[in-house]
């Protein structure tokens, strides 16, 4: 019956790819193929199928005249085409103990060019809840590291043509005002290695092989130490938001965005109205509470991209990346009208409300100063005018557009095209990011399409596919001299070691082996997404 039951699924596929290769389909066709689908998948077992099948039959008129779009084939299908993947899925092996993803686990760069060590770890690391971004080559981790923005940075120190000292070395002078802490790991254990690790900087030392149960207890301990950091150094004690000590690192990181990706970005100053008058009259006390519940009316209603900080007293700053002045306007106007109707306790219950001034990050080329400068001078404005109010700088260039993001599914599986399409299309976005997703049945149209253009792009990428296998794809894109504006992730279906090890040395930014659970690509994608914002 397996046998049977493969061979329904491959005509599925067939069927599918017939129809995107024609571009539009004849009634007859489609109501011909759901009429088989209601009587072989019933036969074989599959009754969810044919339940499906025979519910489409009686919603359509065998003989009505009309020409389907493909797009309107799968979308009439998509619960079908779905119901595919999921039956495949359910063969999939879950290890034990291995979490779901929330988008919020901790980060694990690790940097070593031997493959078998990364694959080894990525695996053992991620039945823990770690998400873990493996790299086999120094540089591209160098050039990276903005992006990733690790929790720990473990760090081989002897790979082919870098040594591993000079990756740590990068990190620390990047690095001086943010603590991640590195590991180096090497099978040398000399004593003379381990000092000098412990010299240039590393937080921790640990030798190959290691105990895996012991690794994982020490990089935790790193990661809780720089938690503890931040809160201490970078975290401003009343109301949990970062202080104006962050804004340098936050900044060069602003700075490396913009660079590589000619980003928005805008800064908003914040001012808590007649602040004063609520000291003077409710107390001290009751004045803590405002500041703290102003602060976390911020980071409630900011997104995930933005950065709150106390800048001194009642004034806090927000960083608002990939936005335009325009779109910075509405959204912290938005922002003051909520908090206008927060409720406070104090002798009697009142109300507080801030003005703001809002700037656009014109030329990341110069120094905070300025843009904070420009900022401020448009909340003064809108102190000068009655409070409660937004002001933007008055001498800005005209709105920045919206930012498009690329999406490029390419795999020959018709059905995995059409299920991951849904995905990508339901995943969590943001207002000023257009996301223009398209299809690529195998690895050669993709490569031959000019559709890419010069926006920031993610592959999610087959490892096997006809004429041009995702291998030589990625070889390509890597190949570019805008290569880092791709972002890919490898899906292979070949449980080998070798095409997953190369795919690393090429330079991909993740890899899954198909089938696969769902939940666990859109946590993935949408990681990688967030990452390219």
């Amino acid at each position: 019956m397996e046998k049977y039951t493969k061979h329904f699924f491959n005509n599925v596929r067939k069927k599918l790819g017939e129809w995107e290769t024609a571009g539009s389909v004849p009634h007859e066709e489609v109501y011909r193929f759901i009429h088989s689908m209601a009587g072989s998948a019933s036969v074989l077992g599959l009754h969810k199928i044919g339940d499906l099948a025979r519910e489409l039959m009686d919603q359509h008129n065998e003989k009505e005249e009309r020409m389907w779009t493909v797009s309107e084939v799968k979308e009439e299908l998509f619960e079908i085409i779905q119901y595919c993947y999921h039956y495949e899925e359910e063969t999939i092996e879950v290890f034990p103990g291995k979490q779901s993803r929330d988008g919020e686990e901790p980060v694990v760069l690790i940097i070593d060019d031997d493959t078998s060590f990364l694959m080894y770890m990525k695996e053992e690391l991620e039945k823990i809840g770690w998400y873990v971004v493996p790299i086999a080559n120094p540089d591209k981790a160098i050039m990276s590291y903005y992006d990733v923005k690790p929790d720990c940075a473990i760090i081989d120190i002897y790979m082919d043509g870098t040594n591993g000292f000079e990756v740590l070395d990068f990190f620390k002078k990047k690095l001086k005002q943010q603590f991640i802490p590195t590991v180096m790991v090497s099978a040398e254990n000399s004593k003379e290695v381990r000092i000098k690790s412990y010299q240039m900087g590393a937080d921790d030392f640990i030798a190959k092989p290691f105990d895996l149960e012991e690794f994982i207890v020490r990089v935790k301990r790193q990661m809780e130490r720089k938690k503890q950091m931040e809160e201490l150094v970078l975290i401003d004690e009343l109301t949990m938001v970062y202080n104006r000590k962050y804004l340098g690192q936050a900044y060069a990181q602003v700075q490396s965005n913009s660079a590589r990706n000619g980003d928005s970005y805008c800064v908003a100053v914040l001012d808590i109205d007649h602040f004063k008058g609520v000291n003077d009259r409710y107390g001290h006390l009751v004045g803590d509470r405002v500041l703290k519940g102003f602060a976390s009316h911020l980071k409630t209603e900011t997104r995930i991209q933005d950065t709150v900080f106390r800048f001194g007293g009642e004034e806090f700053v927000i960083l608002l990346p990939n936005t335009s002045l325009k779109e910075a306007y509405t959204f912290v106007d938005i922002i003051r009208k909520g908090f206008s109707q927060v409720v406070f306790q104090g002798d009697e219950d009142f109300s507080c409300t801030f003005s703001a001034g809002v700037a656009e990050i014109a030329d990341p080329t110069k120094p905070f100063d300025t843009w904070l400068k420009l900022a401020d001078n448009a909340l003064y404005e809108a102190k000068s005018s009655g409070r409660n109010v937004v002001k933007v700088d008055g001498k800005a260039s005209e709105h920045s557009p919206h930012k498009t993001m690329k999406i490029a599914i390419v795999d020959d599986d018709p059905i995995i095209r059409t299920v991951m399409k849904d995905i990508v299309s339901k995943l969590p976005g943001e207002p000023h990011i257009q996301y223009d997703i398209q299809t690529f049945q195998d690895g050669a149209a993709f490569v031959g399409s000019d559709w890419h253009g010069k926006h920031p792009c993610l592959v999610i990428l087959d490892g096997v596919m006809p004429k041009m296998d995702g291998l030589e794809v990625l070889e390509n894109i890597r190949s570019r001299s805008n290569s880092d504006r791709y972002k890919v992730l490898m899906l292979t279906s070949r449980k080998s070691e070798k095409d997953i090890s190369r795919s690393l040395q090429l330079g991909a930014d993740d890899y899954m082996t198909k089938p696969f659970k769902l939940l666990e690509l859109e946590a993935r994608l949408g990681q990688m997404l967030k990452r390219m914002r």
